[in-house]
C-alpha cells in the first residue's frame, strides 16, 4: 500500500513499507560526499546557492565542460521541465545542462534557481530549485544503472545493475526486464566476493573495468550498512575512457527510524524538500505520509494503518494519507493528527478506524468530533471502534449532529466512505 513497486532504485519504497521504513533523502552533491569518503570514484564539484556561486565554482574546477545540475529530492531531473514561479511560463527544459563555458553556466544557473522544477517523480506541483552542484565534465563511454535496496521480504540487501543507464528504469523493466540484473546479499555474510564478480560480468565488464568496479560495489554496500540506508541509486553510472567505474549521480535515502544512531543527519536534512505536514507530524510524535488520494484517515498501529489502506482501495477509493497516532495518543496528538488530515485540500472523505487496547475509544471519539465541530467539518466522516470503551465511544459518534457515521467493521467504514464521496463500492 505504500507507493511502491518492485523494480528499484527510487521506484522502491518512495514513501514507505509496511508503515513503518520513512525514507529520509538527501541530495546529490550530500550522496557523492559520502561515496567519496568510502572511496567510490566521483567527480570533482562544488554545491552553489547562486549565480556567483556557479560562476566561482567553474573558474575553480579547471574544467572546460561541466555539468550544471539542480538539487531536488526527485529523479528525472534531466528531463524535467522549469518554470517560472510567478508566470508559470516555461523557463527551459531539463534541469540538469552541460555548460561548455562560463557564459553557458552563468545562463543556466539564471535559469534553474529559484524555479520551479517539475519531473516525473515530482508531480504538476514540482519543487522549487534553491540548490545546484556545478561538477567536472567526464568523457563517458559507457552508462549504467546500479542501486542497492532493503528487500524486506527476502530480509536481504537487494543490488541491481544494467547496462541500460541513464534510462527510465520502470521503462527498462516494463520492456526488457532481462536487463536488470539482481542480486541479493544476506546480513549475515555481508557482499561476497563472488557477487561482486557475478554482476560486473552480467555487465559486459572486464580488465580494469571489472576491477574497479568490483571495488567500487563494495565501497557502497559499506555506505549502504553503515550509514543504514533505505536505498542508493546511481543513474548513471559510467565507465569513462579509461575504464575506470564513475558515480556520475547519487541518489540516497535513510530509513528516518535509524536516526538516533546518526546525529550527522540532522545537519543533512533540508527540510524546504520535505512535506510541511509530514515534518509538522513528526514533531507531534506521529506517523504520517501524505499520498495522493482523497480519502483521509486516522488509525492506531502501522499494521492496521496499512489494513485500512488495502481495504479503501479494494472498495474502490484512494488512501490521502498513512497516520498512525501511535497506541497511547492523548486528546491533543489525536486532535493534531485530524487537523493535519483536513489540511489536505484533496481530501473529500474521512475514514477514522481504531482498535483500543492502550488506546481508549471513547477518547478517540470526544477528540476526532469536538476537533470536526471547531474547524468546521465539511466532508463526510466515517468512525470504526472497536476494543477499550468502543461501546461508549460509539454512543458519543450516535448522538453527535456532525456528518458522520459509525461502523462495526473496516469493511464496512471503508466500503461506507467510498460511497459517501460519490465513489463506486
Amino acid at each position: 500500500m505504500s507507493k511502491s513497486v518492485t523494480t528499484g532504485g527510487r521506484i522502491v519504497e518512495r514513501r514507505r513499507a509496511g508503515g513503518r521504513a520513512v525514507i529520509m533523502n538527501i541530495h546529490e552533491y550530500q550522496g557523492k560526499q559520502l561515496f567519496a569518503k568510502a572511496g567510490v570514484k566521483v567527480l570533482a564539484g562544488v554545491h552553489c546557492r547562486s549565480v556567483e556561486q556557479a560562476l566561482a565554482a567553474y573558474d575553480s574546477l579547471g574544467s572546460k565542460v561541466v555539468a550544471v545540475k539542480s538539487q531536488i529530492h526527485a529523479g528525472g531531473r534531466g528531463k524535467g521541465t522549469l518554470y517560472d514561479v510567478e508566470s508559470g511560463e516555461i523557463v527551459m527544459e531539463g534541469g540538469v545542462k552541460i555548460a561548455f563555458s562560463r557564459e553557458d553556466v552563468k545562463t543556466y544557473a539564471a535559469n534553474i534557481l529559484g524555479r520551479r522544477l517539475v519531473t516525473k517523480q515530482t508531480g504538476s506541483e514540482g519543487k522549487i530549485v534553491s540548490n545546484l552542484y556545478v561538477e567536472s565534465g567526464c568523457d563517458i563511454a559507457h552508462e549504467y544503472y546500479l542501486a542497492l535496496l532493503v528487500d524486506r521480504e527476502a530480509k536481504s540487501v537487494l543490488i541491481m545493475a544494467s547496462t541500460e543507464g541513464g534510462m527510465d528504469i520502470e521503462e527498462v523493466a516494463e520492456t526488457t526486464p532481462e536487463a536488470i540484473h539482481k542480486v541479493w546479499v544476506e546480513p549475515d555474510s555481508g557482499l561476497l566476493d563472488s557477487q561482486k564478480t557475478e554482476l560486473g560480468i552480467a555487465l559486459g565488464l572486464s580488465g580494469t573495468s571489472l576491477e574497479s568496479f568490483i571495488g567500487m560495489i563494495g565501497s557502497l554496500y559499506d555506505v549502504f550498512v553503515d550509514n543504514d540506508c533505505s536505498m542508493v541509486e546511481i543513474n548513471p553510472l559510467v565507465r569513462d575512457a579509461a575504464g575506470e567505474m564513475v558515480a556520475l549521480d547519487a541518489k540516497v535515502g535513510f530509513d528516518d527510524n535509524a536516526s538516533f544512531r546518526h546525529p550527522e543527519w540532522a545537519g543533512m536534512r533540508d527540510l524546504s524538500e520535505e512535506e510541511p505536514t509530514e515534518i509538522r507530524a513528526k514533531a507531534a510524535g506521529l506517523s504520517y505520509v501524505k499520498l495522493d488520494g482523497e480519502i483521509g484517515c486516522l488509525v492506531n498501529g502501522a499494521g492496521l494503518a496499512m489494513a485500512t489502506m488495502d481495504v479503501i482501495q479494494l472498495y474502490g477509493g484512494e488512501p490521502a494519507n498513512f497516520l498512525d497516532i501511535g497506541g497511547g495518543a492523548d486528546e491533543a496528538t489525536i486532535r493534531e493528527a485530524f487537523k493535519i488530515i483536513l489540511e489536505d485540500p484533496n481530501v473529500k472523505g474521512i475514514l477514522v478506524n481504531i482498535f483500543g487496547g492502550i488506546q481508549r475509544c471513547d477518547i478517540v471519539a470526544n477528540a476526532v468530533l469536538e476537533t470536526s465541530a471547531a474547524i468546521g467539518l465539511d466532508v463526510p466522516l466515517v468512525i470504526r471502534l472497536s476494543g477499550t470503551n468502543f461501546e461508549e465511544g460509539r454512543a458519543i459518534v450516535d448522538a453527535s449532529n456532525l456528518d458522520c457515521h459509525s461502523v462495526e467493521t473496516l469493511a464496512e467504514g471503508a466500503k461506507a466512505i467510498v460511497e459517501l464521496i460519490g465513489g463506486e463500492a
